[in-house]
């Protein structure tokens, strides 16, 4: 049967929480978090996981509270400017099984007022990753153009993230892949609204983005040599 998993009230929940972000706040809405934000999420990706493993076996959905898919709510505001504590989002990663070994591409969903996406990619790889990624790149050109320039890539996912002004030291300025050669992350992403966020439709929307996005995951993974 269709399933709903989040309301109109995890969007007040969290936009309340972005107007009233102090841990007092929070602790005493702690109840309305549970209800609305995290219960459903967790729902959610243990919903994905059988979808997920017909895209790719070597993905996992993991439902875990603390340590799995679905990212804390509190922000790590050690090194940041921001000491605000508590994000007004909340999102789920879901990683691939050698993670720890490697740094590998994830697909991703976000649910936040005003901003619910979802998508797939390497979001800051570090500098051997990228390394990797911009040497497989001037390698597989052809490969690169058939996974993101693709009609149906180019009709539902938007590539995003930061991008170097210059050409990166050591790269032709005028390979014809330079404008990706730049790029300091590779994720692509298809947005949609709060009403598809709350309604019976969700998991099937996400379903179809990861199945759009996973050529881009596929090419960041052989880029890594990981198995898809």
């Amino acid at each position: 049967m269709p399933q709903t998993y989040f309301s109109p009230a995890t969007f007040r929940f969290l936009r309340a929480l972005d107007a009233h972000n102090s841990r007092e706040w929070f602790h005493a809405h702690k109840a309305d978090y549970e209800r609305h934000v995290r219960e459903p999420f967790l729902q959610l990706i243990g919903d994905l996981q059988a979808p997920l493993a017909k895209i790719s076996t070597h993905y996992r959905a993991d439902t875990r509270k603390q340590g799995g898919s679905l990212f804390r709510i509190h922000r790590d505001t050690r090194f940041s400017h921001n000491k605000l504590p508590y994000k007004p989002w909340q999102g789920a990663r879901f990683f691939h099984q050698r993670r720890h070994e490697i740094p590998a591409p994830s697909f991703y969903v976000h649910i936040q007022p005003g901003d619910c996406f979802a998508g797939g990619g390497m979001w800051h790889p570090d500098t051997e990753a990228l390394k990797h990624i911009r040497e497989f790149l001037v390698d597989n050109p052809a490969a690169w153009q058939r996974a993101t320039r693709s009609t149906a890539f180019r009709k539902h996912l938007t590539m995003g993230g930061e991008s170097l002004i210059r050409p990166p030291r050591g790269y032709d300025p005028s390979h014809e892949l330079i404008d990706d050669l730049k790029r300091k992350d590779f994720v692509a992403s298809a947005g949609f609204n709060e009403d598809l966020a709350c309604s019976d439709d969700l998991l099937r929307a996400v379903v179809t983005t990861f199945r759009q996005a996973a050529p881009l995951v596929d090419y960041l993974c052989a880029a890594q040599e990981l198995d898809f």
